[in-house]
């Protein structure tokens, strides 16, 4: 059996998880939107990708330089990936307060 990028993209968007909270309490959560933004990124939509979940790119973008500074051993790396961690907390927390407003 031989699977395409596509067929695991088709059954990514088939198998997404329910939000409990938003069922339950009326409002989005503040991961929502997470899901649907990695498959909107994972098939090259990254203006919907960002719009869904701004938080996606900012966390992938500070993945590739964790796992690059920790192969490389860059100097200053802890203050880098701090800035890095401070940015995605921002990004995540006024994104969420912009939806739910």
């Amino acid at each position: 059996m031989h699977f395409s990028f596509l067929d695991i993209i088709s059954w990514l968007e088939q198998k997404e998880l329910p939000c409990l909270f938003k069922k339950y309490f009326h409002f989005d959560c503040p991961g929502c939107g997470f899901q649907r933004s990695i498959i909107a990124l994972l098939k090259g939509n990254i203006t919907e990708s960002f719009l869904l979940f701004p938080t996606t790119i900012a966390l992938l973008i500070f993945f590739v330089c964790f796992f690059t500074n920790n192969k490389y051993q860059f100097a200053n790396r802890g203050i880098v990936l701090n800035i890095g961690l401070i940015f995605i907390f921002t990004v995540f927390a006024s994104s969420y307060f912009y939806k739910i407003i």
